[in-house]
């Protein structure tokens, strides 16, 4: 029989920056989030001064990473700054110019130690959710955490994109690589609903997929806490009209969505609509019991994540007015 400890309420944490890194930090995000409308030209003779200063906000937060590195600058995984740096700088961008992204109760996110973020999915085209997440806990965050999200067993058959996905730090969703995730101290970053929440039609938007139980098997083996976050914002951002799992199968991926813009389009139906997104994390929570317990005894603690995400989902739609804001 497993005891639920629940739900741990929000604690007031000291943190770590100081007075000055932090007065760095705020006039380089003022900076960042102020382009002018003809932009200037940095120094180097190449990028505009309002995006120079938002990659030094990115170096200066890679500086502050906990993500342990050997001699040659990898971590053990093939995680690397220096190639995480660029399409790190894109998601920025897309954070807060494309998106718009509006981070809610990030105070609830660990300053360290291991924790299983755990969240709602939807997308069809590209994780553009995971990206947002990952973004809001490294830009937002303080101090920064590296979201190392788990990918499905498919993604490294793609040819080239085997070793992007390593550089950028996410991994293959196996219990050793999740193992040894959880003793280096990181931050794990799961869907629970899987390709059945990522690829749906918009008719079952924010309407919640079954869960797998594996996150929370995972949570228990390795005494964990969970982090949950409702995301609003990625069933409107390539609205899905329906799913061709046959087509799938023949490329070799476990869903084949057809969206508003693909594959009408064509290479222009991947990118996402400016929509909004609205992040909410919640308090984090504990389990207790053996994480080889049966399926059922294991659903009602499955069921309360869900729940809680729920209700951050619901959190987010009410903070809305439309989908662009």
């Amino acid at each position: 029989m497993e005891k639920v400890v629940g739900i741990r309420k929000p604690e007031e944490k000291r943190r770590p920056s100081t007075a000055s890194l932090r007065a760095r930090r705020d006039a380089a995000r003022a900076r960042a989030k102020s382009a002018p409308p003809t932009p200037a030209i940095s120094a180097s003779g190449f990028l505009p001064s309002w995006l120079t200063d938002l990659q030094n906000e990115l170096d200066e937060r890679y500086q502050r990473l906990a993500t342990p590195l050997n001699e040659y600058g990898y971590d053990g995984f093939g995680f690397d700054k220096d190639t995480a740096r660029h399409p790190a700088t894109l998601m920025a961008l897309a954070y807060r110019y494309w998106f718009r992204v509006e981070s809610h109760g990030l105070a609830n996110v660990p300053d360290d130690g291991p924790v299983l973020v755990v969240a709602n999915h939807a997308g069809n085209t590209f994780a553009w959710d995971a990206a947002m997440i990952g973004t809001a806990l490294f830009l937002e965050a303080d101090p920064p955490r590296l979201a190392r999200g788990l990918g499905e067993f498919y993604l490294p058959t793609i040819p080239f994109f085997n070793e992007f996905m390593a550089r950028v730090g996410s991994v293959v969703g196996t219990p050793e690589n999740c193992r040894q995730l959880f003793e280096r101290g990181e931050c794990v970053l799961v869907f629970p609903e899987g390709a059945r929440g990522f690829v749906k039609p918009y008719r079952k938007a924010y309407q919640l997929q079954r869960f797998g139980l594996g996150f929370l098997r995972l949570a228990l083996e390795h005494r964990v806490p969970i982090l949950p976050v409702g995301v609003v914002g990625a069933e409107e951002q390539s609205p899905g009209l329906a799913d061709v799992k046959w087509l799938g199968r023949l490329i070799g991926s476990p869903a084949f969505p057809i969206t508003v813009t693909l594959p009408w389009l064509g290479p222009l139906g991947f990118v996402p609509l400016p929509v909004k997104f609205r992040l909410s994390f919640g308090p984090l929570m504990r389990f207790e019991g053996d994480f080889d317990a049966e399926d059922a005894e294991l659903q009602p603690q499955v069921d309360q994540v869900k729940g809680e995400i729920s209700r951050l989902i619901r959190s987010g739609l009410d903070r809305r007015t439309g989908w662009f804001r």
